[in-house]
C-alpha cells in the first residue's frame, strides 16, 4: 500500500445525486404543470404574497439562528444535491488488512500506512492507537468527536426544520391579511372573489416552501448523515478491535454487520476471487 493514497470513497469528489436532482424536477414539473392545466398559471403569481411568505420565513429562521449555522446553509444544500456515499465494503478490506499486519508486525507497523489514508478520521484513529493511547481513551476520543459531527449535522439540519416549520405559517399570516385587505372593500362585491384568491396564494407559497424544499433537503441531509456516522462508527469498532489484537477474520465478522446484505455478498465474492474460488 505504500506510496499510494488509500481511497474508499469519503471525503473524495462529490458526485451529482440523481435522485435528488430527479426528485426536484417531478415534484415542481408536475405541481406547476398541474397549475397550468388547470388555468391561467399567472393567476398563481402575487409578488406581495411572496414578500410575505418567503421574506417573513427567511427572516424568522435569521432570528432563530446564530451566524455560524447560517453560514453553513449553502454547503447544506451542495450536499443535499451531491453525494459522496462513504465506501462501506472498501473501509472494510482496508481495516481488515491493517489487522492483518498488526498481527503479523505489530501495531508500530501500521505507522507507515498513516500518512496514506484518505480518510482524516481513520487516520486519526490509527494514529491514536499507533501512538499507544489507552483503548478506553481511544473510544472516549473517537466518539466524542462523532458526537460532535452529529450535532453539527443536526444544527445544518434545523435550518431547513425551521423554515418548513415556519414557512406555512407566514402563509396563514399573508392569508389573514389579504382577507383583512379585502373584508375592508366588501361594498366592491366584484372583487370578492378574485380578493380570496390573493389571500390563498399565500398558503400555497407556504406549504410549497415546506413541502416541495425544506422538508425534502431536511430528509436528505439526514439521511446522509446517519450513512457518515455509520462510517465512523464501523471504523471506531474496527480499530479497537485491532488495537485488542484480535484475530482479523473476527474483525471482518465485526465489521460486516455494519453492511447492506448486498454489500456482504460482495465481500464474500471478492474473497473467493482473491482465493481463485468460483
Amino acid at each position: 500500500m505504500a506510496g499510494s493514497k488509500i481511497l474508499f470513497g469519503q471525503g473524495g469528489t462529490q458526485d451529482l445525486d440523481l435522485t435528488t436532482v430527479v426528485g426536484f424536477l417531478i415534484c415542481w414539473i408536475l405541481v406547476i404543470g398541474g397549475m397550468a392545466a388547470g388555468g391561467n398559471i399567472a393567476a398563481y403569481y402575487d409578488f406581495p404574497s411572496i414578500l410575505i411568505t418567503v421574506g417573513g420565513s427567511i427572516g424568522a429562521v435569521v432570528i432563530s439562528h446564530p451566524s455560524d449555522i447560517l453560514k453553513t446553509v449553502g454547503g447544506a444544500i451542495k450536499n443535499a444535491f451531491f453525494s459522496s456515499d462513504p465506501n462501506l465494503l472498501g473501509m472494510v478490506q482496508t481495516i481488515v488488512s491493517f489487522a492483518e499486519k498488526a498481527r503479523r508486525e505489530g501495531l508500530l507497523a501500521l505507522e507507515g500506512d498513516v500518512a496514506e489514508l484518505d480518510d482524516e478520521f481513520l487516520r486519526k484513529s490509527i494514529q491514536l492507537v499507533v501512538d499507544g493511547t489507552d483503548p478506553e481513551l481511544v473510544k472516549a476520543i473517537l466518539d466524542t468527536e462523532i458526537g460532535i459531527l452529529e450535532d453539527r449535522h443536526s444544527a445544518n439540519k434545523s435550518v431547513f426544520d425551521a423554515t418548513a416549520e415556519l414557512a406555512p405559517a407566514y402563509g396563514m399570516i399573508g392569508t389573514l391579511i389579504g382577507l383583512i385587505a379585502m373584508l375592508g372593500n366588501l361594498q366592491d362585491v366584484s372583487a370578492l372573489g378574485p380578493g380570496m384568491a390573493v389571500a390563498l396564494i399565500t398558503t400555497m407559497y407556504g406549504s410549497m416552501m415546506a413541502n416541495m424544499l425544506c422538508i425534502p433537503v431536511a430528509k436528505k441531509l439526514a439521511a446522509r448523515s446517519s450513512k457518515e456516522i455509520l462510517s465512523m462508527e464501523l471504523m471506531v469498532e474496527g480499530i479497537l478491535a485491532i488495537q485488542a489484537g484480535e484475530n482479523p477474520r473476527i474483525v471482518e465478522e465485526k465489521l460486516k454487520v455494519f453492511l447492506p446484505p448486498k454489500l456482504r455478498h460482495n465481500l464474500e465474492d471478492a474473497q473467493k476471487a482473491e482465493r481463485g474460488e468460483k
